[in-house]
């Protein structure tokens, strides 16, 4: 009995002394080397990985005791992601603390359907935390073309393959990460949406992207695509320009000569590049903008029509087009917006 009682009271004595070691281990105050720097705890890490990751940094001595604590408080859906900056010296409970709280707050840049990469560079240089001196600055990431060279060897830069997406920018984020993930969103769809059909189709990723760069600055509304996607197709066929004047728009930005008004002057139809398909046939050399999901499905199953040409419906108010098969039919269209323009025009 006395040898049990021993036994037990020794138990109690290492479980007295473990308690202790571990109540002392989350509140001993630690220097580390990253008191003036911030840390990124990313959106969606686990918080054994998050706590890992500041163990690796120095941050927090006994990484997994404190995860030990997370688990038995049940406080993992606790901590948040952010950007974070730990004094020092500091304690795992103080650590723990402030990853509740919440780090700085992220910035938010939002690719929108249909933007270029000079709309993007421009996004990008307004904030703050990617610390580039202008739109120039940032169109230097956007030219790398080799992020995307094996899916396509034709790329001139990253045009077309910055996926419409909002991606958040830590104070942490770099330049070339923020583009990293634009361009591998754009990979995750393309794999796991589109490369069977484009390989079904018989289409290149290259041709495919260009294809839907067009009809995502052409088309309005959702259901039009296919129909938008069927005209470009048509005429090239018939050899005959595709002449869209987002292309020379493009041609126009390329030149530096775009006056961001809205409107195309004839100095622009005039640009001599391969980009303005009012002079030249075919495709462009590349995408001319960043196409979604739906524009990119309509360049790889565009409907099946006879459409030639198209023209805004003045009847309409929400960007719808009528669709002609012979240019009699489309001159009709045009006459009649031109009328409804100068209607309004008067007003």
């Amino acid at each position: 009995m006395r040898k049990v009682l021993l036994i037990l009271l020794a138990v109690a004595l290492l479980a007295l002394g473990l308690v202790s070691w571990l109540k002392a281990a989350l509140n001993e105050k630690i220097s580390h080397s990253h008191g003036s720097d911030f840390i990124q705890i990313a959106p969606g890490l686990a918080p054994g990985d998050a706590i890992a990751q500041l163990g690796e940094a120095g941050v927090v001595k006994y990484p997994q005791v404190l995860y030990t604590y997370v688990k038995w408080r049940k406080q993992g859906t606790l901590i948040k992601a952010g950007d974070y900056k730990f004094a020092s010296p500091i304690s795992a409970i103080e650590v723990l603390e402030q990853l509740k709280k919440g780090g700085t707050s992220a910035n938010k840049l939002t690719v929108v359907e249909g933007w270029n990469r000079f709309d993007i560079a421009r996004a990008m240089a307004g904030i703050s935390s990617l610390n580039l001196r202008s739109q120039r600055d940032a169109l230097a990431y956007l030219n790398n073309r080799a992020l995307i060279r094996d899916l396509d060897p034709r790329a001139i830069n990253l045009e077309g393959y910055l996926y419409p997406e909002t991606y958040l920018v830590y104070l942490t984020t770099k330049p070339t990460e923020l583009v990293e993930k634009m361009v591998g969103q754009f990979r995750d769809v393309w794999k796991n949406k589109l490369a069977s059909k484009a390989g079904k189709a018989g289409l290149s990723v290259h041709n495919a992207v260009t294809m839907a760069s067009i009809i995502e600055t052409e088309a309005k509304l959702k259901e039009e695509r296919k129909l938008i996607a069927s005209v470009l197709y048509n005429r090239l066929k018939k050899n005959m320009a595709l002449g869209m004047d987002s292309t020379v728009v493009y041609a126009s930005q390329i030149a530096g000569k775009w006056r961001d008004d809205g409107r195309v002057y004839q100095s622009d139809l005039d640009i001599d590049s391969p980009y303005n398909t009012r002079m030249y046939k075919g495709l462009p050399p590349g995408p001319v903008s960043s196409p979604g999901l739906p524009s990119l499905e309509a360049a790889i199953s565009p409907a099946k029509t006879d459409y030639l040409y198209y023209v805004r419906d003045p009847n309409k108010n929400n960007g719808a087009h009528n669709f002609y098969s012979n240019e009699a039919g489309f001159a009709k269209g045009v006459a009649a917006l031109r009328a409804w323009e100068k209607k309004q025009g008067r007003k």
